[in-house]
């Protein structure tokens, strides 16, 4: 049987507020039970990243210097030359080849020439033998220094002649070729390509000759009336020739013109008829030994020109020695003289007297330019190479003891063509006027 409590409606009513409560009470108490007795919720771990490792800073190493790699260098810088030291003409050939020795010694001394091919200095060295003034000879010299010693140039020797042998081995071999102490100026006109010169030519002096007169003495003192005493070679028909077309257009008048062979003793002949002709001027282009003998006739026989010009004969240092009075007052185109002011001369002329008692002969210093030149440009060229030196050569444009040089297309030099004149037995620079070192002497005494 079921009992059912029996309450009335105020017991009833508050009792079951109290109830109600406590009901609510336990049901919160077991709820939160519950809840803490539930499985707990697991956070989702945030992972901690372990700190990077900070690499410590590489240090740069300072970039290593490149060391060039160049090819072993030479010994030497082969240059070679055929030099007449003997034979008629011995006299100019051994002006030229101190003026050679020197200027390798000079720059020898200053460590020789750099090669960039190289990365280096290398000195020059010479090879030269006496030709003995025999164009034979010379051939057969060049061809024996090109075998033997592989030259990177040839260096010319002395007088038109040997020149127009040994051009055309330079030429054949491809080997550049610097010479002084040649005027022909046909030579040029071969078209060689290797062939350079830093010499007046026979245009220049045939030019230079009227220049130089209409100059120096006023025009109503000047002699208008020539003599030409023509040598019989190719150099000589040249500028003979030159004289002759270049000589009414200046205002001066050939009055007589001979031929000579070379070796000539006696020239009593030509001076007779030029003196009868009424020549005031006596122009040619003699050896030194065949110009000794002109000048000693002319003297014997009587004849006065009041002015002489013989191009190549009173090169030679022993000419006062060997004409005595009767080569004073005979002038040339030199190419060249001591007195001249450009840098270098000096040291050259210092050198020159020191060894021989005198100032530079007036092929010392051509010849010391020729080699200026070449060292130049090989520097230029930074390479041996033979046709690569070439052009450079073909290119110069610098300051040497002639002044500046330059060369024409054809290889002639653009260079001073100064005027000499012996005067008691020495040499003196009379024209151009801005580098005499004496008057020029009018007439010949």
């Amino acid at each position: 049987m079921t009992i059912v409590p029996v309450f009335d409606n105020d017991t009833i009513g508050e009792y079951g507020m109290k109830v109600r409560v406590l009901i609510t009470t336990i049901v919160l108490l077991i709820g939160l039970m519950l809840a803490s007795c539930g499985p707990s919720s697991t956070p989702t771990p945030v992972v901690t990243q372990a700190p990077q490792v900070t690499q410590a800073p590489q240090v740069t190493q300072a970039p290593q210097e490149t060391v060039a790699s160049f090819p072993p260098a030479p010994e030497f810088i082969e240059i070679g030359a055929s030099i007449p030291l003997t034979g008629k003409f011995g006299a100019l050939g051994s002006q030229v080849k101190v003026g050679y020795e020197y200027a390798i010694a000079d720059i020898n001394a200053a460590g020789g020439v750099f090669v960039a091919e190289y990365g280096t200095k290398i000195p020059l060295r010479l090879t030269a033998y006496d030709d003995e003034s025999d164009p034979t000879k010379a051939v057969n010299n060049l061809e024996k220094v090109y075998s033997e010693q592989n030259v990177v140039a040839y260096l010319g020797g002395a007088a038109s002649g040997m020149h127009a042998a040994t051009t055309a081995i330079a030429e054949k071999n491809k080997v550049p070729y610097l010479g002084i102490s040649f005027a022909w100026w046909n030579i040029h006109q071969k078209g060689y390509k290797y062939l350079f010169s830093p010499f007046p030519k026979s245009p220049d002096q045939a030019r230079d000759v009227f220049a130089a007169l209409t100059d120096l003495i006023p025009a109503d003192q000047r002699p208008t009336k020539i003599a030409v005493f023509q040598e019989k070679t190719d150099w000589g028909n040249e500028e003979g020739g030159l004289f002759k077309s270049m000589a009414g257009p200046a205002g001066f008048e050939i009055v007589y013109y001979s031929e000579y062979a070379p070796g000539t003793t006696d020239f009593s002949t030509l001076i007779l008829e030029a003196q009868a002709a009424g020549a005031e001027i006596l122009l040619g282009m003699p050896t030194t030994p065949d110009g000794i003998a002109i000048v000693k006739q002319v003297a014997e026989l009587g004849w006065k020109p009041k002015f002489i010009n013989l191009n190549r004969a009173p090169d030679a240092s022993t000419w006062g020695e060997a004409t005595g009075t009767a080569g004073d007052g005979v002038s040339l185109f030199a190419g060249w003289h001591y007195g001249e002011t450009f840098p270098g001369v000096a040291e050259l002329n210092a050198k020159h007297q020191a060894e021989f008692g005198r100032p530079s002969d007036i092929l010392v210093g051509p010849a010391y330019a020729c080699v200026q030149i070449l060292a130049d440009a090989i520097e230029r060229a930074g390479t041996l190479d033979r046709d690569t030196v070439r052009d450079a050569i073909a290119n110069t444009d610098m300051m040497t003891v002639l002044g500046n040089v330059s060369f024409n297309a054809d290889g002639t030099g653009n260079v001073l063509n100064p005027l000499v004149q012996w005067q008691n037995g020495k040499m003196e620079l009379v024209w151009p006027l801005d580098q005499k070192t004496a008057d020029f002497v009018y007439p010949i005494p």
